[in-house]
This record gives structure tokens, C-alpha cells and sequence, in this order.
């Protein structure tokens, strides 16, 4: 038997054998990193694990990561060298996902990976949008104090984030005065998001867009 051939019976035999010196199969560590598993994606990420790991739809473990919640998981991640710009075929990423989970202590993590905060999802807006529209404040206020986000961008359907802030406070004010709940978005309204260019402040004042909004349940 070859050299080769040797070194191809023993890998066999080491994945067999559960050895934990074999590279891990593709597709665990996407699916530890979905789970939140530190202790399962810091082993896989020692046996040679992929950082980049992905599945048939290109989403990766740290955009996986994000969407769990797990700031340690997606630090181990970014310390292994994961992409966090790189997008599925929704167009997620992480930076992208946080403006839906509005998780501050996760963005801290994507952070130190340098995301390019222009990429956009797939109503061709940044990450503040969609957290704008959800209420995500604390969320808004760290990606325009902590980075150079285009607070004036303009997704597909015609909306800023500050019209995505507004709007939908002002159709809300209705149901407040009768439920007597309070809405999140008001404080986004007040946040530097209100001190964008006249664009959106005149925007933001007049008719709302003809383009067709999505529900609420769409992160925009």
C-alpha cells in the first residue's frame, strides 16, 4: 500500500474512531454556533473547523451566531478570522442581522471585525433601518455614535431610518391615548437620527412614501 494510501486509512479511521485530532465535517460548526454552543464551537474551531462555515443558502456560523444571541460565540468566531460581511441568499449578515435582534453586546463583537455598515438586506437597507423600525434605541444610538453608517440612506421602498422612527409613532399615538401603552420608537425619534440632513427631516414631515410598506413583521 502507497504512502498515500496509508494516510487516507488512518484519516478513515481517526473519523470513525471519533478521533479529536480529524477535521470536523462541514456544517457543525454552523449548526454549534446556531445553538449558542461556546464549548462546542470553541473545540470544532481547534480540530481546523472553518470559520466561515456555511450552508446550502450561504448563511454563515456568525451570522448564525447573531441571530442565537451569543456574544462569546461570535467573539471565537471573529478571533478565527469569520467574514461578517459576507451575505446569504436573503442577504443577512451579522451586522446586517443585529439591526433586526437589536442585541448590543453582540454588535460589540462584530464591531472589532470591521463590517462595512453600507451593505444592504433585501429592501436595500443598512443595518439602522430595520433597527430603527423595530424600536431597537440602544441599538440606533451605538451604530451612529461607534460608526460612520449613513444615517440618511434611503432603502428601496423610499424609507430612512428616521421615517421608519417616525411614522410609525404617529399612526401609534392613536392606540396609546386609548391602551395607554407607550411606544419605543419615540426616543428614536429625539436620538441624533433626528438631526439628519433636510432630506429626511422634510421627508419625514410630508406624505409618506408611495412605495408599498411591508409589515412590521419584515425587517426593513
Amino acid at each position: 500500500m502507497t504512502s498515500l494510501g496509508v494516510g487516507a486509512l488512518l484519516l478513515a479511521i481517526a473519523v470513525a474512531c471519533g478521533d479529536e485530532r480529524a477535521p470536523p465535517p462541514g456544517g457543525a460548526l454552523l449548526e454549534a454556533a446556531a445553538r449558542g454552543d461556546e464549548e462546542s464551537v470553541r473545540r470544532l474551531l481547534a480540530r481546523g473547523a472553518d470559520a466561515n462555515d456555511a450552508d446550502a443558502t450561504g448563511r454563515t456560523a456568525v451570522t448564525a451566531a447573531v441571530y442565537a444571541g451569543s456574544a462569546p460565540v461570535v467573539r471565537l468566531l471573529v478571533d478565527a478570522g469569520a467574514d461578517v460581511d459576507r451575505q446569504d441568499d436573503t442577504r443577512a449578515n451579522a451586522l446586517l442581522a443585529l439591526g433586526e435582534t437589536g442585541d448590543v453586546d453582540v454588535l460589540e463583537e462584530v464591531l472589532r471585525a470591521r463590517p462595512d455598515v453600507r451593505r444592504t438586506n433585501r429592501f436595500g437597507g443598512t443595518a439602522l433601518i430595520p433597527a430603527a423600525d423595530r424600536g431597537h434605541v440602544a441599538m440606533v444610538r451605538a451604530l451612529l455614535d461607534q460608526t460612520d453608517i449613513d444615517v440618511d440612506h434611503v432603502n428601496d421602498l423610499g424609507w430612512t431610518a428616521l421615517i421608519e422612527a417616525v411614522i410609525p409613532e404617529t399612526a401609534a399615538r392613536r392606540t396609546r391615548r386609548s391602551s395607554g401603552f407607550s411606544s419605543t420608537r419615540a426616543p428614536i425619534a429625539r436620538s441624533p437620527i433626528a438631526k439628519a440632513s433636510p432630506r429626511s427631516s422634510t421627508r419625514a414631515g410630508v406624505a409618506t412614501p408611495t412605495s408599498s410598506r411591508c409589515s412590521n413583521s419584515d425587517p426593513v
